[in-house]
């Protein structure tokens, strides 16, 4: 059997998208103090704690648990600022996201997205740095961690690299012409300001 009795009956809880999102909410922040991480789902659940990649894995297993496709989507920002990950599902149609991140923006996404990329779209705004420079840049195509069904990516004990690897290899897509990332403006003071807030 793939997952614990103990896993089985807290997935079975978990029975609706935005169920998954509280779930991931409220597992502490990995800060990654003894070193780079990227657990599997069930190291998560050990450790209790998780950064966005190891969130969006989470999310993804307790998704595909309940008849949903595992995927994960990679949003690019403009370095030093750092790129996001979320895992996807879709609703009669409609693409939604879940996020596990420690500040208030770059959240949960209800499935009210047509595309992909209407999707990552809804993130640009957000997506600052304490400056207010707006850094999002590109988004991936959908990534299905089925594809690493060879690494047991759901129940492994070794960091998983090899996923966050893989995404350098996928098609990634531009939001912006330059002459618009020339004309961008910066965020309010007010939303940087808001965009300080932390759970962690």
């Amino acid at each position: 059997m793939l997952w614990s009795a103990h896993e089985i009956r807290l997935f079975k809880k978990l029975n609706s998208p935005a169920k998954v999102q509280d779930f991931v909410n409220s597992v502490p922040i990995n800060f990654e103090k003894n070193g780079e991480t990227c657990m599997s789902p069930r190291r998560v659940l050990k450790t209790k704690s998780a950064h966005c990649m190891e969130g969006a894995m989470l999310a993804a297993a307790i998704l595909e648990f309940h008849g949903h496709k595992p995927l994960l989507l990679d949003l690019i920002a403009k370095r030093p600022d750092e790129d996001h990950v979320v895992a996807l599902f879709k609703v009669k149609g409609f693409w939604g996201a879940i996020s596990k991140t420690n500040h208030a923006v770059l959240r949960y996404r209800e499935p009210i997205y047509k595309t992909i990329r209407e999707l990552a779209l809804s993130y640009f705004h957000e997506y600052f740095t304490n400056d207010g420079k707006k850094n999002l840049r590109l988004y991936s195509d959908p990534i299905d961690l089925t594809k690493f069904n060879h690494l047991n990516w759901r129940t492994a004990d070794k960091d998983l690299f090899a996923i966050p690897r893989a995404f350098n290899k996928l098609p990634h897509h531009k939001f912006l012409t330059g002459a618009q990332v020339r004309g961008l403006r910066k965020a309010d003071k007010i939303e940087i300001r808001a965009g300080k807030l932390v759970d962690w």
